[in-house]
């Protein structure tokens, strides 16, 4: 059936304009929180509530005072009359924590809480998640702050189901934006503890007082840093947004004074006689001497009677400050070894709520300058201290760590995960004895291979995407790209279990089988389109149903490809303009927000797609995917492929009845295309319906002979083992080409014909080495233009471990280098390894093959080279 090819590429591209131009439309940001403009001087104005509307987390107040406390919050008052109420206190979370959502920045929130601990006001003044303007709308975290009004910061609250038997409060959760959520969620109840153990709402811990062992000895400094006595906490420019550089932005060492042997050490006999005599029993004091860096932990703006405004410790939820009072000269290390510094002291910590004996952290506040806006935001720099078990009278006493969020998450899911894992296990047993399933199926009766696909794509529809809505997407891949060449994050991925798991699934099968597996058994928009195209055709519109003429399928099968490189490209320099662009998937609408819960050009999208599924098998899914477009680049190096026989190659069978149009006219499969359908392998075993076999089962029957089984080549089972199988191809597919690879074999001498190390030292230089005498005979001006290229790239890595350009720097050089060594590679090494990575086989290199090899093979370097530089601490992102 012909097709306006034309027309219908017009109609998908003025579709995904159409999603882009609403998407960026200035309307859509209007009084929106989304990367919202903060006076420059939030964190620092004493009088908060000048510049932010605290009047509308606290009801009812009329007066706000300055900022008190550290970390800081404002009383709220009925009048500014001298007979005035307190009524409550209202605080900036981002004075008190910079918790990331996913977005990797912290959600800008006001809260109030009244004097008892109860929440009366939760508004976020600014986020950073385009899911909150894209996918969900902001009413949606409106909502979801609501639900803190009335509880108080006392109870134990928590993202999910109340477990009254546990005294958990649950709150419900913003389909789809779960990670955001859970960060809202820690801010919301870390600000408010901060504040309410500042203000007697929240009684102290008591922690039983520390008793030491005297060893009666004296240590050097390296033997104090060596047991831990001694910590180092530093801070490198990076991290507060300046320029890199070798020198920190400041590097403190801090230890413990109590304890005797310790104390003496640092101090000398009589410095630890005179500090003791200096205080209470009860108190306890350490030291802090800044090595590096030109910037003062005590805060170039203290006053006489002020507070140490730059440094803090904090013991499991309690946090203590310093005044002038809590603070005395220190005048020397005495430790062998000790390192000079050019500032120090000794703060006393005077609250029963510390002991030395449980650990602690030293915690360094600054500001974060955004190098882009140059706006600031608050930080925090902490350094864990533990006291060695061998000065503490019975040792460390035992300590149980509260769970982390995604620790949480994951226990209260349990029963679930587990059977999501149990699923995709079940998923990937069933395919990996898909030749069974085939063989017991035929082109008339395909049940035993349906059956269980149907299966799946059911639960894949109604538990994955609309229950669970565990729907992957391409903001995942672009957010894993980032996360390994900038900052590998393990919390930011393990709070979603579901995604997390089914990313394991996609990794390990798209190596095994390619991303048939995924994309055409358990991907839930996938499932639905193509459980729409199957419906419609037995609804009486299988006659209105087509496929795009192969050379149309051809070449718009490469938009996906140029979606996702674009999204790549744009995510380098934009991560939020590329989750906007990222809309070109209709994921969110369809399973995480919604159709009736979005603006109509979301939905008309959705339905255009869904639409277009009851006539053309998975439109979506070959034309416009990105998140497909990624998986297919490693499906290139697929271990396990899909069975062709010599046949193939001129009988044409399969590739009509391929819904994937993966089947070329020499009947190979590429499986980069290929979506698993497995209806290519029902007839490469149906003695009726495969014409090859079906002609020798005719011959046989003709001529009395037996009708064997079916090998493993997809032949029939020689009679006699005299009489070779190759006898059963036709003369005109025994001259065509072998099918059964997806291009032609090559001959590599050097790896073919090598073994053991030499091999492998051989295969190891071919990776690296992307020049070739047959290359430069070919295009020698290619070859010598690339070596300066391969020096400059190599000069970048260089430079970037010694801290002199980014690391979004070199990856555009390493990008560059990759495109010059693609055409290295076609001019003179055209070939790529097929099947399993540790056998010698080789096929001819198309260029997409060339493509894939190279950014796979790249990346894995890069990635590799980042992760050990960080290691060794020479590089950040």
């Amino acid at each position: 059936m012909s097709f306006p090819g034309r027309n219908f590429l017009a109609a998908c591209a003025a579709l995904v304009l159409f999603v882009c131009l609403a998407l960026t439309s200035p309307a859509s940001r209007a009084s929106s929180a989304y990367e919202a403009e903060l006076p420059a001087n939030v964190h620092t104005a004493p009088d908060m509530c000048a510049l932010l509307p605290c009047a509308d987390v606290f009801p009812g107040a009329t007066y706000f005072s300055e900022r008190k406390g550290q970390p800081p919050y404002v009383e709220a008052y009925d009048n500014d009359s001298a007979n005035k109420k307190l009524l409550g206190y209202v605080m900036l979370s981002t004075d008190i924590t910079d918790t990331p959502a996913y977005s990797g920045k912290p959600v800008v929130t006001l809260i109030g809480m009244d004097v008892t601990g109860h929440f009366v006001g939760v508004k976020v003044l600014k986020h950073s998640e385009p899911i909150l303007l894209l996918g969900i709308p902001e009413s949606a975290l409106i909502d979801f702050n609501n639900q803190y009004i009335g509880k108080s910061v006392t109870e134990s609250i928590e993202v999910g189901p109340s477990r009254p038997d546990e005294g958990v409060v649950g709150l419900d959760a913003i389909s789809g934006a779960t990670v955001t959520v859970i960060a809202q969620n820690q801010v919301v109840m870390m600000s408010g503890s901060a504040v309410a153990r500042q203000t007697g709402i929240i009684a102290p811990i008591v922690r039983d007082p520390a008793k030491f062992i005297t060893l009666g000895q004296k240590f050097t400094w390296q033997q104090l840093v060596e047991m831990g006595a001694v910590k180092r906490l530093a801070v490198k420019p990076e991290q507060v947004g300046l320029p890199r550089d070798a020198t920190p932005f400041i590097e403190l060492w801090f230890g413990d004074l109590n304890q005797p042997d310790i104390g003496r050490s640092l101090l000398g006999d009589n410095g630890f006689a005179s500090l003791q005599s200096r205080i209470q029993p009860g108190e306890s004091a350490f030291f802090i001497v800044r090595t590096a860096g030109d910037e003062s932990f005590k805060g170039s703006g203290f006053v006489r009677g002020g507070i140490y405004d730059r440094v803090q410790v904090k013991q499991g939820p309690d946090a203590f400050t310093f005044r002038d009072l809590d603070a005395f000269n220190l005048y020397g290390l005495e430790a062998e070894g000790a390192p000079r510094y050019t500032e120090s002291s000794i703060f006393v910590i005077r609250s029963p709520a510390f002991s030395a004996a449980y650990p602690w952290k030293l915690a360094f506040l600054g500001n974060r300058v955004d190098r882009a806006t140059g706006h600031r935001s608050f930080a925090v720099f902490e350094s864990k201290y533990w006291m060695p078990a061998k000065f503490l009278d019975g040792g460390r006493p035992k300590v149980e760590e509260p769970d982390a969020p995604w620790v949480r998450v994951w226990k209260t899911q349990a029963v679930k995960i587990g059977l999501f894992a149990a699923l995709l296990v079940l998923l990937t047993i069933v395919y990996a004895f898909r030749e069974r399933l085939t063989r017991l199926s035929t082109h008339k009766n395909k049940w035993p291979v349906n059956a269980f696909k149907y299966s799946f794509w059911a639960i894949s529809i109604v538990f994955v995407g609309f229950g669970a809505m565990a729907q992957p997407s391409i903001t995942q891949v672009l957010t894993w790209f980032h996360s390994v060449l900038f900052q590998w994050t393990w919390t930011l991925f393990l709070t979603d279990p579901f995604i997390f798991l089914f990313w394991i699934f996609i990794i390990v099968t798209v190596f095994l089988f390619g991303r048939g597996l995924f994309c055409g058994w358990a991907c839930p928009f996938g499932s639905l389109s193509e459980a729409l195209y199957k419906i419609a055709r037995l609804v009486g519109l299988k006659r209105f149903q087509f496929q795009l003429p192969q050379v149309w399928h051809d070449r718009l099968k490469w938009l996906k490809y140029v979606i996702f490189f674009g999204l790549l490209a744009v995510s380098l320099f934009s991560m939020s303009l590329a989750e906007k662009l990222a809309e070109v998937e209709p994921f969110k609408t369809t399973f995480l927000v919604g159709i009736t819960n979005r603006a109509w050009p979301y939905g008309l999208f959705v339905c255009a797609l869904l639409g277009l599924s009851l006539f053309i098998e998975r439109p979506f899914c070959k034309y416009l995917c990105p998140l497909g477009a990624s998986l297919a680049i490693p499906s290139t190096f697929r271990w396990f492929g899909l069975k062709r026989k010599q046949d193939c190659n001129s009988c044409k069978a399969c590739a009509v009845g391929c819904g994937a149009q993966a089947i070329d006219a020499d009947g190979r499969i590429d499986h980069r295309e290929c979506l698993h359908c497995l209806d290519c392998m029902i007839l490469y075993t149906d003695v009726k319906g495969c014409p090859p076999l079906a002609k020798e089962r005719k011959r046989r029957e003709k001529d009395g002979l037996g009708i064997t089984p079916i090998g493993k080549n997809g032949y029939f089972i020689p009679i006699t083992p005299d009489t070779s199988w190759q006898a059963q191809i036709s003369a005109k597919a025994a001259n065509g080409p072998d099918p059964r690879m997806p291009t032609d074999s090559v001959h590599v001498p050097q790896l073919n014909e090598a073994s053991g190390i030499k091999r492998l030292a051989m295969e190891v230089l071919e990776h690296l080495n992307p020049w070739s005498a047959a290359g430069w005979k070919h295009n020698r001006w290619v070859s010598m233009l690339a070596v300066p290229c391969m020096i400059a790239a190599i000069a970048a890595w260089v430079l970037l471990a010694m801290g002199h350009i980014s690391t979004s720097a070199m990856i555009i050089c390493w990008f560059i280098w990759s495109l010059i060594e693609v055409l290295l590679r076609l001019d003179g090494r055209r070939y790529v390894k097929d099947g399993v990575w540790w056998n010698s086989r080789y096929r001819y290199a198309n260029p997409m093959d060339m493509l894939a090899y190279v950014a796979f093979k790249n990346l894995l370097i890069g990635a590799a080279l980042l992760i050990a530089f960080r290691a060794v601490n020479w590089t950040v992102a």
